[in-house]
């Protein structure tokens, strides 16, 4: 069983914490957000979801990494605020088959330098401070996203490494996930290899020189064939992520939600190419 460690008002993590960090390639860090800040950040969604005015062409953010969207909206949204649709959200011919409210995937990717509440509530919670103490020296918050898992059509998450979609030389990157609602194996809670931390970086996506994106593979590998840990959490629980830890998430065929906000980390000194998909002139 996973360890379960509450944290009370404070953003110093304990010795052991930092250990088993860098042992498994996650940590769980309980009541870590307070319910006056996670509501605050699911109404901010709500109303940025009830201003946005979808397109006539609307950017899925596929689950299959292979087939990952590569259009514009979502290759320049590494300094805008940015919708995702659910793929089951919409038919072939292009109509919602759900309200606008449950059709969205997430929203990202830099509503955490942008909007006004996210950045005050992504303050408040000083995850660049649990980033140096977990080794990142000079911590730059380079992409954030609200992830809906919508009730019954939330797509799933293939397995997959951070680091694979936030690459620096040397690697860097940590992901800070916050439970927003509960996540549990019913509505597709995250899922880990425990230690895959230390399982070399299968890939790399990035920009490809003739337009769009692509993969470079780096080490074909398979897989370790394992159960994944489920990684169940209750509202307000933190859940942070080494870049190169495999992790996945399965699709929501329940009738409940699952939200959560994701700040990603990487180190300022480090290399940041500049063939990453993701770019920002923010930060």
């Amino acid at each position: 069983m996973h360890a379960h460690t509450p944290l009370q008002n404070s953003t110093m993590l304990k010795t052991n914490q930092i250990g088993s960090f860098n042992q498994n390639g996650y940590l769980i860090i309980e009541n870590f957000i307070d319910s006056r800040q996670r509501h605050r950040l699911m109404q901010r969604a709500e109303q940025l979801i009830e201003e946005f005015q979808p397109p006539t062409n609307r950017s899925v953010f596929t689950t299959n990494e292979q087939e990952r969207s590569s259009d514009d909206y979502f290759l320049s949204s590494g300094n805008k605020i940015r919708f995702f649709f659910e793929e089951e959200a919409i038919d072939q011919h292009g109509n919602f088959t759900v309200q606008k409210q449950q059709s969205i995937n997430k929203i990202g990717h830099a509503q955490h330098l942008l909007d006004p509440e996210y950045k005050q509530v992504v303050d408040e919670l000083d995850f660049h401070s649990l980033g140096r103490q977990l080794g990142i020296q000079s911590p730059r918050s380079i992409q954030s996203m609200h992830v809906f898992k919508q009730p019954n059509i939330g797509g799933e998450v293939t397995l997959h490494q951070d680091s694979t979609f936030l690459y620096t030389e040397p690697m860097s990157c940590i992901g800070f996930w916050l439970a927003l609602e509960e996540a549990t194996r019913e509505n597709g809670c995250l899922q880990v290899i425990p230690k895959g931390h230390k399982i070399p970086l299968k890939k790399r996506f990035k920009l490809a020189a003739d337009g769009g994106t692509q993969f470079d593979i780096l080490n074909d590998s398979p897989w370790p064939e394992q159960p994944l840990e489920m990684l169940e959490a209750a509202a307000g629980t933190l859940i942070i992520l080494h870049g190169q830890l495999p992790h996945y998430s399965a699709a929501n065929r329940s009738s409940r939600s699952r939200q959560a906000f994701t700040l990603h980390l990487v180190d300022k000194l480090c290399d940041y190419p500049q063939d990453n998909w993701l770019q920002t002139d923010l930060v």
